[in-house]
């Protein structure tokens, strides 16, 4: 574990440092609550939180100290978490970014909530993200852009851009999120902080507001690997509520942390270094991987060749299920209502036009368009069969290497308003991110370096399935010679 910080670090503590003052008493949950709601308040102008509720975060860390006075120990409890908007809670509101869910309280919490608040995280509240996390600069959030921290002129990145921002600027050491297309990989390059996605169907998604169901995968924002790897502990396991949840065993996910790198061996995909990447984004990457090499690591050459067919695969497949995941907005169950229509079918009209924003009309069209009847086949069906191989890619690719790395994005945080007149140069952005996504497999962003304006640089690791323990030792061990995650934005 890391040395401990003073007290006046408390915001810049990891998740483990913060942790041990818990254990040893140094600090109670109350007071780290607190210390955290308070920099909320201060920090507002960012945008991150959509809902904060003192009353129940502290009540939450009331109890947490509770636990601890009767003796109950763990790594988790006490600690405070945010939440993306897109998980349900009973206690705060979960509108997915959306005026269609403006104000509804979910009945019940999400898996990856239950399980976290059983480990004794704290909620500090719910994060602002793009409306039903399709994008990729958190612009298409109904309620306000959410600013960079290291530049409040640059997106954050999407769609888990709350999340990203509020870690990147130590207003929660963690935050869950999801991650589609990239959602996890491209704010946490974009903001200078890990962000991990796991293998899909390892983190449970009962209780997650539905974007693409074959793709949508929860994962963690955090300062470092190890911090993930404490909190994937908890989170991840077999959940009966959910089809799509592994039987598998839990594990320990920080088992290989001290990882020997000699040995392992690195891929390089080579269509990841082609046109179109930025020198200095290209620069911090290969500086990254010959870190790696002095390690003990080897470098590998390997090929993807259909990696950039990722991109109109995804918007394809992930289009066609929201099409059908956000029929259920409706105006009669839950949520938003138009409030003047003349009969059933208006109001749904109604209710759909006013409650949706510009980028998920386009994304419910384009989808409806390619599951309708003479276009399924050409346009469906067929990316499905290249979805397959894509991920037959990455498994001829795995047994050439142990992980695969290169960049998260080609470009360093772009300008507001620089792509958001342009959907495809917006859809590009997630170049290098959408094939492991596609193939299912676990996939993490960690900060590498900087660019112009002082603006982050991520390096992007991929494994098999279900290897996310090397992955994240992998991390770990780049962290522990490599200053780049311990990097604060001034002024918070």
């Amino acid at each position: 574990m890391s040395a401990t910080p003073k007290p006046a670090d408390l915001a810049h503590a990891t998740l483990a440092q913060l942790g041990g003052l818990l254990h040893r008493r140094e600090v109670s949950a109350v007071e780290l609550a607190t210390h955290f709601l308070g920099r909320i308040e201060r920090h507002r102008n960012i945008n991150a939180f959509l809902d904060v509720r003192p009353e129940v975060t502290l009540a939450q860390a009331r109890q947490a100290d509770a636990r601890r006075a009767q003796g109950e120990t763990g790594p988790l409890l006490g600690v405070p978490i945010a939440h993306k908007d897109v998980f349900v809670t009973r206690d705060w509101a979960t509108t997915a970014s959306s005026r269609i869910l403006e104000g509804y309280i979910s009945p019940f919490d999400a898996t990856v909530v239950e399980t976290l608040a059983q480990a004794g995280m704290v909620c500090l509240g719910k994060l602002n993200c793009d409306e039903f996390a399709m994008g990729s600069s958190n612009e298409n959030s109904a309620y306000g852009n959410v600013l960079n921290p290291w530049d409040h002129g640059a997106v954050p990145g999407g769609s888990s851009g709350g999340s990203a921002a509020a870690v990147a600027a130590r207003l929660a050491p963690i935050a869950s999120a999801t991650d589609t297309g990239g959602s996890i990989r491209e704010p946490a390059a974009f903001s200078g902080i890990t962000g991990t996605k796991p293998t899909y169907g390892r983190p449970s998604r009962w209780g997650m507001v539905a974007f693409a169901s074959s793709l949508d995968t929860a994962g963690l924002l955090t300062i470092d690997a190890q911090d993930c790897a404490l909190a994937f502990n908890a989170m991840l396991g077999f959940d009966p509520k959910d089809s799509t949840s592994v039987d598998r065993p839990r594990e320990d996910y920080t088992r290989a942390l001290n990882i020997d790198l000699k040995g392992l061996r690195i891929g390089v995909p080579t269509e990841f270094f082609a046109a179109g990447l930025e020198p200095e984004v290209e620069a911090a990457v290969r500086a990254a991987l010959s870190q790696y090499k002095d390690m003990g690591a080897t470098l590998v050459d390997v090929a993807l060749p259909n990696a950039a067919l990722g991109i109109p695969v995804y918007y394809v497949v992930a289009s066609a299920e929201a099409s059908s995941n956000l029929s259920r907005f409706d105006g009669v169950r839950f949520g938003f209502r138009a409030k003047q229509y003349d009969d059933l079918l208006d109001m749904m009209r109604k209710t759909r036009a006013q409650g949706f924003g510009a980028e998920v009309k386009r994304r419910i069209l384009v989808g409806t368009y390619v599951l309708s009847h003479g276009y399924y086949d050409a346009y469906f069906l067929q990316a499905s069969r290249v979805r397959r191989v894509i991920a037959n890619e990455f498994q001829q690719a795995f047994r050439q290497c142990d992980i695969i790395a290169g960049p998260v994005t080609s470009g360093v945080a772009f300008g507001f308003g620089e792509k958001s007149a342009d959907p495809v140069a917006m859809y590009l952005a997630d170049l290098y991110t959408v094939p492991s996504s596609l193939a299912g497999i676990p996939a993490m962003s960690i900060p590498c370096g900087f660019g112009r304006l002082g603006r982050p640089i991520g390096l992007q690791l991929m494994a098999n399935h279900f290897d996310e323990a090397r992955m994240l030792g992998v991390a770990h061990r780049f962290q522990a010679v490599t200053d780049w995650h311990t990097r604060v934005p001034a002024g918070y």
